[in-house]
């Protein structure tokens, strides 16, 4: 990735990913959260397990970031715009479209 990607990618990280870490962590072990998304092939999801990355990666200053990470926020800025589209008609505050976004650092709620 080049400089320019690198400053895309972590302007719309920022921009999509609304949740602190706290937040997010707290999110994490709610029975909501354990229940929606893709078996990962372990038991937890995949959105669930991206969630746990998402907080690591927002503790480390912009400097700290590996490629690795990045490669990561750039997923989750794909996922989030992806389900985005998919936004369900009605009241979404209890369904599993909100509560898969926000495994994903996306409180819909919280924009």
């Amino acid at each position: 990735m080049d400089d320019e990607q690198i400053k895309e990618i972590y302007k719309e990280f920022k921009d999509l990913v609304n949740m602190s870490p706290s937040k997010l962590e707290k999110w994490l072990t709610s029975e909501e959260s354990k229940a929606v998304g893709w078996d990962s092939g372990d038991g937890e999801s995949i959105g669930h397990k991206s969630g746990e990355r998402i907080i690591k990666i927002l503790q480390k200053k912009k400097d700290d970031l590996s490629d690795s990470d990045y490669k990561h926020m750039q997923k989750v800025v794909g996922y989030i715009r992806r389900h985005l589209a998919q936004k369900p008609k009605g009241d979404v505050a209890d369904s599993n479209w909100n509560y898969s976004l926000k495994n994903w650092g996306h409180d819909y709620q919280n924009k």
